[in-house]
């Protein structure tokens, strides 16, 4: 069948989806890759090549009889639509319906219409760190980790994660069976990563000084958006060669950017867009737990004349400063994958779309987003 193939891609307007769909069309073995985004832009479709088109279909994933029109003859889903919201600005019961109702009617689709692979793009935020902030240091996909998530953003990608899971190996109407299996990315940096873009604009409203939240002790980890797309496309790929293996497996994403000192990584994309980026110093956690409280205050006084923008809350600080890091090779271990970009590669590309972009940015707009 190969050459035949139809992908579908929700949320393939987004940063990570956007990246995956540019991949995917480039794959001689794929006839079409449908994108499926609330916000679609109909400039992807010029990511169509001589032999893979590509089919912009604007659509909500909480409308079940949009998705399941969008969803007739295909053969893969990669499923990457979500409400990301790592501030607490959207409504949980909003956030919810998408992430977790929205995973509901993807899986349904799949089995009405006999789909057999789901490959759903989730986040580390559904595993930790916890409401005790405890710390995951360089676990991997078998570290056991309890207690509740402490993003509400998080909470719903647990959610989700476990239905996919759960959905595992389900009978599908044409009598066959469904196989499922997760990607879970941290921290996704590269081209139109918009928190690159806010630090940037915070950075030079200080005199190009960059400040941070993390303690020098706080490790984290960091991918290049197109590796992630990279390791989505090669899962998705051995998913139809190896489907036992990859069925109801879950992969952390990764690459050879510097892992630990999330900041220093960070202060080297910003000083190679503009060496005028310095690293500036760390932010106490009871500075920024004042500012937090202080800004809260001033909401609730002003809400009835005016609502200051968005700003940090507790739990995303926490998960800030909090160590959560993972090394694994899982990925490279059940199908081959390794990095399409190398970090100085990746490091140079962000760059270079940072300052080409630093002219047209405006103020830093805060709020969750469907990708």
């Amino acid at each position: 069948m190969d050459g035949a193939w139809v992908y579908l891609v929700t949320g393939g307007c987004g940063f990570v989806g956007e990246r995956i769909v540019e991949l995917l069309s480039q794959q001689d073995y794929i006839k079409e890759v449908r994108v499926f985004d609330s916000v679609a832009r109909e400039e992807v479709e010029k990511l169509s090549t001589a032999t893979t088109r590509v089919t912009v279909m604007r659509g909500d994933i909480c409308d079940s009889s949009v998705l399941l029109a969008a969803m007739q003859g295909v053969h893969v889903v990669i499923h990457t639509a979500a409400v990301v919201d790592y501030r607490n600005t959207v409504p949980f019961r909003e956030m919810r319906a998408v992430n977790v109702g929205g995973t509901e009617n993807v899986l349904r689709a799949c089995c009405v219409l006999s789909i057999p692979y789901l490959l759903y793009t989730s986040s580390i935020a559904a595993v930790g760190p916890n409401t005790a902030c405890e710390p995951m240091l360089r676990g991997n996909e078998d570290t056991e980790y309890s207690g509740e998530v402490e993003l509400p953003y998080g909470k719903t990608k647990a959610m989700a994660e476990k239905i996919v899971l759960e959905a595992n190996g389900k009978k599908l109407s044409n009598g066959g069976k469904l196989r499922t299996c997760i990607i879970r990315p941290n921290a996704v940096y590269g081209e139109k990563a918009e928190f690159l873009q806010e630090l940037y604009l915070l950075a030079k409203a200080s005199n190009g000084v960059m400040n941070y939240l993390e303690p020098e002790n706080t490790e984290r980890n960091l991918t290049y958006v197109g590796n992630v797309a990279w390791m989505h496309v090669l899962a998705a790929r051995n998913f139809q060669l190896k489907p036992d293996l990859l069925a109801g497996q879950v992969y952390y994403s990764y690459d050879d950017t510097p892992a630990g000192k999330v900041f220093l990584v960070r202060h080297e994309l910003l000083s190679s867009a503009d060496p005028s980026v310095r690293l500036g110093s760390h932010i106490p956690y009871w500075k920024m737990w004042l500012m937090i409280q202080l800004h809260r205050i001033i909401r609730v006084i002003l809400s009835p004349f005016w609502r200051p923008q968005p700003f940090l809350d507790l739990p995303a600080l926490n998960t800030i400063i909090t160590t959560f890091s993972y090394e694994t090779d899982k990925a490279s271990r059940h199908f081959g994958y390794k990095p399409l970009f190398t970090w100085p590669e990746s490091r140079l590309r962000t760059a270079q779309w940072l300052k080409a972009a630093a002219g047209s940015l405006g103020p830093p707009q805060i709020h969750g987003k469907k990708n």
